[in-house]
Formats: structure tokens, C-alpha cells, sequence
């Protein structure tokens, strides 16, 4: 029997774009939208702003997008996300299956950098994978060395589930990325700090499946 959270699931495709929190959160996730991405997390270290969260669940609602909370399966839970995006440390990242009884219909996400760690997250209590740092990135200090796409591809074959490509990925490198044959492009800086954010949000979604997310 297929899980309530599975027809989300089929709809893990494509760029993933990162938004961290700040005063431009809820503009940048509207540019995406705008753009053309469905797929969206909010990445709040310093814990969730529940005017902003609310807000961007608002924004993607309204354009029939995902909407992943970072680190914190409670206020998904809270705010009707879609989903929550765990890594090492984070509560339930060991036992991924107990947010799965609580909340069956919440996409649940982790972060991965090692063909073990895939190999450790099962279907069923997982319903996707992030996988880096691919390149250098400055968006995330204890990231580690990036694994570059042959160690993306080393990680992506030790699962069945989806997996999203993270860390330094560009225009120029998306290509490269997709090659691989992993399902999601997780981006951070090179949409957030273009100096058009919606149409590189476009180009984005064009360079990896010519425009079949909007």
C-alpha cells in the first residue's frame, strides 16, 4: 500500500531550491515561484520565524509547490508543510521512523556523504536523500570535501530513493550534475545571490528539464 506521503514523493524532481531564513526569505521564495520552481526547504539555524514559515507556506500553496522545513519536524508538522529535511544531530535523524508514525504524510528527507550512510536509509522510514558538498560551497561551514559528481554517483547507486545533489552547484555545473541521473539539484547561493533571482530561478529549471516543472 503506497504511503500518504507518497504522491509528494513523485514530485521530487527537479531544481530544489534552499532558502534561508532572513528579511528576503519570502521574496526570494516568491522570484522561485515565479521562476518556475516547485520545490522549495526553509533553512532556519537559528530556529523557525513563524510569521515568515507561514507566509512562505502561503506562497507555495498558492503555485502548488513543495514546501520542506530544515532540521525541525515539529513546526512542519505545525505549519502544514510538506516536509522535513534532517541532518546528523538533528532530532529523529536516527529514528526517521518515529516522525513517520506521528505525521505519515510528511515528506521525510536526509542528509547523506557516504555510500554507508545511503545504504542507512531505508525506504519506508526515508523518502529521499541529500547528497554532497558535489562542489566547494560556502553556504554550509562544516560541510566536509566535496565528493564531486563521481562520489555523487558512488552515493546515488547505494539507494533507491530519490536523491538531491547539494553543495556549490551552478548554472555552469548543473549539466554535469544532472548526467548522473539523480532526480533533484539542491541550490543555495547561485540563486540567492543573482542579481535577478526569478530568472535565474528560470534558467535553472530550464537547464535542467526545459521548463517541464512549471
Amino acid at each position: 500500500m503506497a504511503s500518504p506521503a507518497a504522491e509528494k514523493v513523485d514530485r521530487l524532481r527537479g531544481i530544489y531550491a534552499i532558502v534561508n531564513d532572513g528579511e528576503d526569505a519570502l521574496a526570494l521564495t516568491r522570484a522561485y515561484l515565479g521562476g518556475g520552481i516547485r520545490l522549495l526547504q526553509y533553512r532556519a539555524k537559528r530556529g523557525v520565524d513563524p510569521v515568515r514559515l507561514r507566509a512562505m507556506r502561503e506562497a507555495t500553496r498558492a503555485r502548488d509547490a513543495l514546501l520542506i522545513v530544515n532540521d525541525d519536524w515539529h513546526a512542519a508538522i505545525e505549519f502544514e508543510c510538506d516536509g522535513v529535511h534532517l541532518g546528523p544531530g538533528d532530532e529523529g535523524f536516527d529514528e526517521p521512523r518515529i516522525i513517520r508514525a506521528k505525521a505519515p504524510a510528511l515528506i521525510i528527507g536526509l542528509s547523506c556523504g557516504t555510500v554507508d550512510e545511503a545504504r542507512t536509509a531505508q525506504p519506508g522510514a526515508v523518502d529521499y536523500i541529500g547528497v554532497g558538498p558535489v562542489y566547494a560551497t560556502g553556504s554550509k561551514s562544516d560541510a566536509g570535501k566535496p565528493i564531486g559528481t563521481a562520489g555523487l554517483q558512488l552515493v546515488a547507486a547505494a539507494t533507491t530513493l530519490p536523491v538531491a545533489a547539494i553543495g556549490g552547484i551552478t548554472l555552469e555545473s548543473l549539466d554535469s550534475v544532472r548526467a548522473t541521473g539523480v532526480a533533484m539539484s539542491a541550490v543555495i547561493s547561485a540563486l540567492a545571490s543573482a542579481v535577478d533571482p526569478g530568472a535565474t530561478a528560470r534558467a535553472f529549471v530550464e537547464g535542467w528539464s526545459d521548463g517541464g516543472q512549471v
